[in-house]
């Protein structure tokens, strides 16, 4: 039973990925057809990301009240209906209207899904889980892509995401039973979940260092997913439906390297892991630094997707370990609120950058946010050795 309903959580994981890489593919179609600047994506991104903050910090007190399966069935079906209102939308105002529902919607999804894996399940089960997130994100352009290539129709092609998650929505709900079966049959004993505030949580130095882990990986995710196809629109000559078509390298990347780091994880530490794919990503964002051809962009991409993808779950399976079980979900729900701070503002920040200096400055964003996310993991690893000499 348990593992049915693991399958039923990769499937909605597959839909949190869905919406998240579909405005950076369309943004180049989308633009030009309202009329709108460029730089107009920020105020999409940053509302997107708004809605997940709020719905992270929220997280721990809702999801005691109502439960995992309950809200992962809500949030799924508020995300579906967002993805049709940006079929619909005919100006901006209707694609930040859309953007609200998205927003509260994945975060509620992100934070009770990897708790609840982090706590009932092995590393490689939540590599796993962020694979078929990278599943959702690779889909998600493909099909936006060939909706570009016929007559740029972009809204044809968030229709076609519309039904995909829709039907994800529908398995959601008629799942519900399920979590109530498992947690009657489940032998372990939790520790009460404990809801600690935020003041308290942001006096540990070792979470403080792990927020700063998680902005500088989000912030190197978010400005890939945004702007990865611009990059190579404006600074490398591609069509914009070639790039878009090309861009899902970077989003194959990002599933690989979760799906390798889950085989791994059988041999190898999570940590080990997580240096492993900040050592890829360096090497991925200075290859974007030389001036090459188009496809060793493509390739730099790719490369990122890889090694950086798997950070995110290495790190959310370690919370319980390092934080404790009891205040995991506190601590899951700020952290994510964190990463999508970060998300939300590195965009809109490199957006307002690009606009002054191009979008040529991308690969020296991503090594700024690099360099980040490197001075936040020693710092963690150093505070946690205090507490515990095997981390």
């Amino acid at each position: 039973m348990a593992t049915f309903l693991l399958i039923v959580i990769y499937i909605t994981y597959i839909g949190l990925g869905v919406p998240d890489s579909m405005i950076g593919t369309a943004w180049p179609a989308i633009y030009p057809e309202l009329g709108l600047p460029v730089s107009a994506v920020s105020c999409v991104t940053l509302i997107i990301s708004g809605g997940t903050v709020v719905s992270s910090f929220l997280s721990d007190r809702i999801i005691n009240r109502f439960g995992t399966g309950r809200i992962t069935a809500v949030s799924t079906a508020m995300t579906a209906a967002a993805l049709l209102g940006f079929s619909l939308s005919g100006s901006l105002l209707w694609l930040c209207l859309s953007a609200v529902p998205l927003g509260l919607g994945a975060g509620a999804i992100d934070t009770a899904l990897n708790n609840y894996v982090a706590l009932r399940y092995t590393a490689t089960h939540m590599n796993f889980l962020h694979c078929f997130y990278g599943v959702g994100v690779s889909l998600s352009p493909y099909l936006m892509s060939l909706a570009l290539s016929n007559n740029a129709d972009w809204r044809g092609g968030y229709r076609t995401v519309f039904w995909v998650q829709l039907a994800i929505a529908v398995v959601s709900i008629l799942t519900l039973p399920l979590w109530n079966k498992v947690k009657a049959g489940d032998e372990k004993e939790e520790e009460p979940a404990k809801t600690v505030p935020f003041r308290q949580l942001a006096r540990m130095p070792a979470v403080r260092a792990q927020y700063g882990v998680f902005i500088g990986s989000c912030a190197i995710e978010s400005v890939c997913l945004v702007w990865g196809g611009t990059f190579l629109v404006s600074a490398n000559g591609l069509p914009v439906d070639y790039a878009a078509r090309m861009v899902t390298f970077y989003y194959v990347g990002m599933a690989l390297g979760r799906f390798l780091s889950g085989i791994l994880t059988k041999r190898f530490s999570c940590w080990t892991l997580i240096h492993t794919g900040q050592a890829i990503t360096l090497a991925a964002v200075l290859l974007l630094l030389l001036p090459l051809a188009w496809q060793a962009a493509v390739a730099g991409l790719f490369l990122v997707g890889l090694g950086n993808g798997a950070l995110y779950p290495n790190m959310t399976y370690l919370t319980p370990r390092n934080f404790g079980r009891d205040i995991s979900q506190s601590v899951i729900g700020t952290q994510m609120a964190f990463a999508y701070l970060s998300i939300m503002l590195a965009p809109p920040l490199f957006g307002a950058l690009a606009q002054w200096a191009g979008v040529g400055l991308f690969p020296a964003f991503l090594l700024a946010m690099f360099a980040v996310m490197i001075a936040a993991t020693a710092l963690l690893r150093k505070r946690l050795a205090r507490r515990d000499p095997q981390n």
